[in-house]
């Protein structure tokens, strides 16, 4: 702060010192040179008579006698007579030549005239100064008188005008620079301390401003209350677990947070040998949540699917998750298996999946299967209000599983704080009104306090949906709908991964793990690696991934037994018609490139058709050249930003179908139209050839990119958001009895 305040100040001081010094100079000598002139004259004029008798007479002894006397003066160096030829009468012994009666005579040649001559000129002792009068005897010129004069004295004494100014400006911008510096600190420190006195204050009891200062401040409280919000954990800077517990601790008061999710982040299997073990199911959702949870602990409601789910829980149906580490409750709802066909794989997945990914799969809508998502959505609402603690609890539902759910926790909760976040895209309003239930989505979405989504041309979407369906007023400047007198906020929130991503932190080193994946694959050290990683759905896109690859070696045959890749593919709702035909024709495509290509034990495709645990995942891409994400439509894509956390090496490269969300963030990828096969083989090509140094380049950009905006911070944000909803509403419910007793009052004396 100091040099941020000193130094323009003493720049400025020393400029002002410089000009200054030049101007005193220069006045100085001007006002000496006149005084020396004036001096000179009065000297000439004085002696002229005595030295025009001499020059008459011809006695040049008194004559050097007159002027002998006159340069006795210690200012005048030399005096001399001159004949009218400019041939010397008489002179001292010190006249500088140049201005002895020859010296003058040479500048009489050059056209100066001899007489009134003022000269100021720089002699070999120092500056000097001589007057040439005439000498002039009854109107008879008799010969020149030269005084010359010693000014070597302004010399110094310029030299000591400098010190001396130079002198008082450096007092004088020691004694500024200290003032200003005391002045800065002592109003930056009461203006912080008044900062913090009035947010203090504000923290406890409605803010009632005195002094000028607080009055100034009052307008920005809410502001700053807001920034603080934002910013609060670490003071700025990366999101972390850390300080996304602060936000916890501090905006929310310490409570807990119920999520409600139809996955859950943990399934009780029974494997081969009987023993029950832990698995990861394969789900985007799981992955961004669950390291929320570790975070901020809580309660996460989910439906029990696993075979041996209802072993490990307590009378509650409750298990304290992770294994080892227990930092959150898992609280598992029971499906009967109609339930589970009519509400999960029917209304969500034959539904709504379809009508809200745009990949020409057509929706299918049953009166049974809406009856029991209702039933549903009714009991994992009833499972939230048993699990929260207080009248008025945060609540994360998640998914367009429980789109119900909002509403049915506010009838029960009319104080919660509900955040619902649609993870799949929101179609636009034309194409959204083929659902049968299309009102009652939208109203029980409308039942939270915030509404997210990954983009904000889904909020947009959402917003022109209700618009056209309910009677609401939006408000298009907040971003909000007011139902019912209730206002609901409507977001964006890309959502992320956590980071440090803990899976690439346990994965071996890059070079162990290619070593270890190739080996398994069966194939040889130089041969390079494409990865795709996804659940067998058909809006992954994984047909158009397998003929890109196939284009790739059509177009490019030196990739040829050089290059294989490598899908991880984990069964998915295979219950459902599409599911099993999408599996069958993966399959048989598989084969078929195989078929064409594969020679001498290389094969280009290599599907790996099972559930694989993130270890397993992370190894596979951090020993991939590349990765092909291929998404027909996609809310965000979390395949992406978990490639880009397992490279720490800074190598391998991202190819992102630009219909994911992730596209609008991770844009250092090659982007690519996944159904255009020229364009995904050329960029596979590029992939595969691109130099290590542009590599290093987009990974580096990538990774500070999900880095920054991590899940943390998804989180976060929605949490503010709703920390500043809840005081919002904790202060309207505060005032509204003290209103209504005024209107009482009012009314009753009218």
């Amino acid at each position: 702060m100091a040099l941020r305040v000193l130094v323009p100040l003493l720049s400025i001081l020393a400029a002002l010192t410089c000009g200054a010094t030049q101007l005193v100079n220069k006045m100085t000598r001007s006002w000496f040179e006149r005084d020396v002139a004036l001096r000179a004259r009065l000297v000439t004029s004085g002696a002229r008579e005595a030295v025009a008798t001499h020059v008459r007479s011809g006695d040049r002894r008194k004559l050097a006698a007159v002027l002998d006397e006159i340069a006795r003066d210690d200012r005048i160096l030399a005096a001399s007579v001159c004949t009218p030829s400019m041939r010397t009468l008489a002179r001292t012994g010190a006249v500088p030549p140049r201005f002895s009666c020859e010296g003058l005579a040479l500048r009489v040649e050059r056209g100066v005239p001899r007489s009134g001559l003022d000269l100021l000129e720089d002699a070999d002792g120092g500056l000097v100064h001589a007057v040439v009068v005439p000498v002039i005897d009854d109107d008879e010129e008799l010969g020149e008188f030269v005084v010359v004069h010693d000014l070597s004295f302004v010399a110094r004494r310029e030299a000591a005008m400098r010190r001396y100014t130079i002198g008082a400006f450096g007092v004088v911008a020691l004694l500024a620079s200290i003032a200003t510096y005391l002045v800065r600190r002592f109003t930056w420190r009461t203006w912080t301390e008044e900062i913090r006195r009035v947010l203090a204050v504000s923290r406890g009891m409605v803010f009632r401003p005195r002094s000028r200062q607080q009055k100034l401040f009052a307008p920005l409280l809410s502001d700053l209350r807001a920034m603080m919000a934002e910013q609060s954990g670490s003071g700025g800077g990366r999101w972390t677990p850390q300080r996304l517990h602060h936000v916890l601790t501090d905006s929310l008061e310490g409570e807990s947070v119920v999520i409600l999710g139809n996955r859950e982040p943990y399934v009780h299997a029974r494997g081969p040998d009987g023993a029950v073990r832990v698995q990861h199911p394969a789900s985007g959702l799981v992955t961004a949540l669950e390291p929320v949870m570790r975070a901020c602990s809580g309660v996460w409601i989910a439906h029990g699917s696993g075979a041996a789910d209802r072993e490990v829980v307590d009378d509650r149906d409750r298990v304290l998750v992770p294994p080892g580490e227990e930092s959150y409750a898992l609280r598992r709802v029971w499906l009967s298996a109609e339930e589970e066909r009519g509400y999960y794989y029917g209304f969500s997945n034959e539904g709504l999946w379809p009508l809200c990914h745009h990949v020409y799969t057509r929706p299918v809508f049953r009166a049974g299967d809406w009856r029991h998502y209702e039933t549903v959505n009714r009991r994992f609402a009833d499972a939230v209000c048993e699990e929260v603690e207080g009248p008025d609890p945060i609540v994360l539902v998640q998914d367009y599983h429980f789109a119900l759910a909002p509403r049915m926790i506010r009838e029960r909760l009319p104080r919660a704080t509900v955040i619902a976040f649609w993870h799949i895209p929101w179609p636009s309003a034309e194409r959204f009104g083929v659902c049968p239930w299309h009102r009652e989505l939208l109203d029980g979405l409308l039942g939270s306090s915030v509404v997210g989504f990954h983009t904000q041309q889904h909020c947009n979407n959402f917003l022109e949906a209700v618009d056209r369906f309910l009677e609401s007023r939006i408000d298009r400047e907040r971003t909000s709908v007011v139902l019912s007198g209730r206002e609901s906020l409507v977001r964006p929130y890309p959502i992320s991964i956590d980071w440090p991503n803990r899976w690439a932190g346990a994965a071996p080193p890059a070079a162990e793990c290619r070593r270890e994946v190739r080996a398994e694959l069966g194939l040889g050290p130089d041969t390079l690696l494409g990865v795709g990683v996804d659940r067998l759905d058909y809006t992954k896109g994984i047909e158009d991934r397998l003929l890109a690859v196939e284009r790739l070696l059509e177009r490019f045959p030196r990739y040829r037994r050089r290059f294989t890749f490598a899908q991880l593919a984990a069964p998915s709702r295979t219950i459902i018609p599409e599911y099993r035909e999408l599996n069958e024709r993966v399959d048989a495509l598989a084969a078929r490139i195989n078929g064409r290509f594969a020679a001498d034990g290389w094969r280009p495709i290599a599907l790996l058709r099972a559930h694989h645990e993130p270890p397993a995942v992370f190894r596979y891409m951090r020993a991939a050249d590349l990765c092909y994400v291929s998404s027909l439509h996609d809310g965000m894509n979390l395949v992406a930003k978990e490639f880009v956390a397992a490279r720490e090496d800074e190598r391998g490269v991202l190819v992102l179908s630009r219909f994911t969300g992730a596209a609008r963030e991770l844009t250092e990828a090659l982007l690519v139209n996944p159904y255009d096969l020229e364009e995904a083989s050329a960029a596979l090509a590029t992939a595969l050839s691109m130099a290590p140094a542009e590599q290093a380049d987009r990974m580096r950009a990538l990774r500070a990119h999900v880095g920054e905006h991590n899940v943390y911070r998804w989180a976060g944000r929605m949490l503010a958001d709703a920390a500043r909803l809840r005081s919002r509403d904790r202060l309207s419910t505060r005032l509204t009895p003290g209103l209504r007793a005024i209107e009482d009052v009012e009314e009753a004396v009218s």
